[in-house]
């Protein structure tokens, strides 16, 4: 928690339990079900809260906006982010039904109103949302494509409606078809080592009726 506040100092205790609580419900279901690796679960709010987190200092979401994580695995970067974001709706979709059945939990367990969570590949979604993010499931191109159509014709916020994505290591090579990409190095609002390669990247996407 100490690395939250660090970040995040203005949360209300509300959400200082609902991230206190993480943890422990975190700890419990990966012992059933492997959701985050042995080694990340004992740097959860490192590897998992403040990187999602890192989203949030690229772009606040303003109240009423819809935000679409894809491929959510135990619930990152969407959860964290729905606890930060208590006003803002997060529909969060994984293939894989464990992994959204460890969402469900957790989301119950922390008395989460504003999250949705569905089993299903993300093409099969319906909906439009102010953005989408995610951390690194596929290449950008793949991306893109799985979520082509899916964006919000109007823009609530500064910044254009798209894509905000997690992502590691050198992008040149990746970006080089999306010249409107702009990078985000998060090592420039978090001091920790673990964040020096880590990026969130932000690709706006047009709106397809």
């Amino acid at each position: 928690m100490e690395l939250i506040l660090k970040y995040f100092p203005d949360l209300t205790d509300l959400q200082k339990a609902q991230f206190v609580q993480l943890q422990e419900l975190y700890e419990n279901w990966n012992l059933k079900i492997n959701v985050v690796s042995r080694k990340d679960i004992d740097e959860l709010y490192l590897r998992h809260v403040i990187h999602s987190l890192g989203i949030a200092k690229i772009q606040p979401f303003l109240a009423g906006s819809k935000i679409l994580d894809v491929g959510t695995g135990g619930g990152f970067p969407g959860i964290p982010l729905a606890i930060l974001f208590p006003e803002v709706q997060f529909h969060l979709v994984d293939s894989i039904g464990k992994k959204i059945m460890v969402v469900d939990e957790v989301v119950s367990g922390l008395q989460l109103q504003n999250v949705k969570a569905t089993n299903a590949r993300v093409e099969t979604v319906s909906g439009k949302y102010d953005f989408i993010v995610s951390r690194a499931v596929a290449q950008m191109e793949t991306f893109v494509h799985w979520v082509n159509g899916k964006i919000a014709k109007k823009s609530l916020h500064e910044r254009k409606n798209g894509i905000l994505y997690l992502k590691g290591g050198d992008l040149a090579e990746e970006l080089k078809f999306y010249p409107k990409a702009t990078v985000f190095p998060l090592a420039d609002y978090f001091e920790e080592d673990f964040f020096e390669t880590k990026s969130v990247v932000h690709l706006p996407l047009k709106y397809r009726g």
